[in-house]
């Protein structure tokens, strides 16, 4: 039996690759990831550059500051530590891949009022293909979402489909046009929801945001994970350190050193472009971009 999730919304995520479920954090815990972030802020203050804790908006300066991202906010904070392993994140998780999960990465993207950067369209999938598909990101809505504030956007059933080309010349560039692949935007779906509430997106859906142009701050923090026997396929941007590094990265269940493997399409994201690892820098290598760049 599930959980926390009723059949319903399960289906509705097998059937479309994503699913919101509305103010699932209590007003505490909201107040906790507030204050967190705000440390983290002002850390951003005595930066001029990006480092492996904190990806500054390209317009960013010590006087004005602006983070678009706090890296691994799991390793660096105790906060978001503890949220990752609570079931208020893997109760849900466990309903659609089952009971043994593994941490893929942790991230916290930020868009500020006003000026907040883009994502570009893309799959999770593109960048660490594993050998099954078992793969979901879980979102934790910090602010109110609304269409306003550049919410995630979803192409519903994206998940069944292909893999598409994320390259450029030849280069992985990390996103790819929906019209070159004769898809419609106004068909994506918008995750959007108030603070505290939760949003579900399958590895392979194809999904970005836009410019946050609101004055509302639009912050979001992922945990991505997947079952723990999909393994990672050589050249995918997944970090392997060896099977008992691999296993340190278990939240719940047991590992496993038997992969399961699905036919699904696969594209490894090589060769790799000559910049900085952060999804912002990499999409920086397409020739036209879906939404607009922060003057």
């Amino acid at each position: 039996m599930p959980e926390t999730l009723t059949q319903a919304q399960i289906d509705q995520y097998n059937e479309t690759g994503c699913i919101v479920l509305p103010e699932r954090l209590p007003p505490e815990w909201l107040t906790r990831l507030h204050n967190e972030i705000s440390r983290f802020e002002d850390e951003a203050r005595a930066l001029t550059a990006s480092n492996d804790r904190l990806d500054l908006e390209d317009s960013h300066t010590p006087e004005d500051p602006r983070l678009r991202r706090i890296k691994l906010p799991h390793t660096i904070s105790d906060v978001f530590r503890e949220l990752m392993y609570d079931d208020l994140i893997l109760a849900p998780a466990r309903d659609l891949i089952g009971p043994d999960l593994r941490l893929h990465t942790s991230k916290l993207n930020m868009k500020s009022a006003g000026y907040g950067a883009a994502v570009e369209w893309h799959q999770d999938y593109a960048f660490y293909p594993h050998t099954n598909d078992d793969i979901l990101a879980i979102g934790v809505l910090i602010d109110d979402m609304g269409p306003e504030n550049g919410p995630l956007q979803v192409f519903p059933g994206s998940h069944k489909g292909p893999v598409y080309d994320h390259h450029v010349d030849g280069v992985f560039a990390g996103a790819m046009l929906p019209e070159d692949h004769g898809l419609d935007v106004k068909d994506a779906v918008q995750l959007v929801g108030p603070a505290g509430s939760l949003s579900i997106h399958h590895g392979r859906a194809l999904h970005g945001s836009s410019l946050n142009t609101s004055t509302r701050a639009r912050r979001i923090l992922f945990y991505e994970m997947m079952a723990a026997d999909a393994f990672p396929i050589m050249g995918s941007m997944t970090r392997w350190d060896g099977i008992e590094d691999y296993n340190t990265r278990m939240l719940c269940g047991e590992p496993t050193i038997t992969p399961r493997l699905k036919d699904i399409p696969i594209r490894i994201p090589q060769p790799q472009p000559d910049v900085p690892i952060s999804i912002y820098e990499i999409q920086k290598g397409l020739k036209k971009r879906a939404f607009d760049v922060v003057k």
